[in-house]
């Protein structure tokens, strides 16, 4: 599904973020970026929904080309692709229900769909009953459930998180992470940032070591192996 080419990033301020990556990751898996903080894990992230793109290399999500590709086939990318943010992102004068729907109103999806997709996505994640609730009356868990379902309304492909447990306490970012699995278990790929050393240890899933902008270890089932 994914496939980094021979990917450098540098800054226009000459710092580099990325240096000669490879990398291949399959459909369905679920894949830990870990390693210091700028490492070029966050880089490589903005790299897969076209965020940024390499200096040099290519970058291939499903066979397409996001070097080459037009900025105005970009938006038709990102339809495939869900991405959560550590902080959140969500709309203060947005209800639950409309941060989450508005990601299907902005492709032009009839209200009536929006409204059985969003009503079920809400559910799955487990907050249908704060639908008309707004972020500030959510606590941490809840509003990265809310961006959850945001980034998965659409049923994408790909889901990538950047850090998405960085601001939740132990509990809770288990909590997110038991959503994550099972909507692994349904298919979708998911690349995920952390820092977070317990989640990678227990999880066991395969881990990308990031470290000065190089991919320093790659293991299918892998710990954090990182002071940080």
């Amino acid at each position: 599904m994914i496939q980094l080419t021979n990917v450098s990033k540098i800054y226009p301020n000459g710092a580099r973020a990325l240096v000669d990556v490879n990398l291949k990751i399959g459909k369905g898996s679920f894949v830990f970026l870990v390693g210091p903080s700028g490492a070029g894990k966050s880089t490589l992230i903005k790299l897969l929904y076209r965020e940024e793109t390499p200096t040099r290399g290519q970058v291939q999500i499903n066979s397409k080309n996001l070097v080459r590709m037009k900025d105005r086939e970009v938006p038709y990318l990102r339809r495939n692709i869900g991405v959560i943010f550590q902080d959140f992102k969500l709309l203060p004068n947005k209800t639950v229900f409309e941060n989450v729907a508005f990601a299907l109103e902005v492709i032009g999806v009839a209200k009536s769909e929006v409204r059985n997709r969003t009503l079920a996505t809400l559910e799955l994640v487990g907050l249908k009953a704060k639908e008309t609730a707004y972020p500030h009356e959510l606590s941490g868990g809840e509003q990265q459930r809310v961006c959850v379902a945001r980034a998965i309304i659409n049923n994408p492909a790909l889901l990538v998180a950047d850090e998405p447990t960085g601001n939740l306490d132990p509990d809770t970012a288990w909590d997110i992470m038991e959503l994550l699995y099972d909507i692994n278990k349904r298919g979708t790929t998911i690349v995920m940032a952390t820092h977070a050393r317990a989640i990678v240890n227990k999880m066991q899933k395969r881990v990308i070591a990031i470290e000065n902008g190089r991919v320093a270890r790659d293991e299918e089932k892998g710990g954090y192996g990182y002071d940080a």
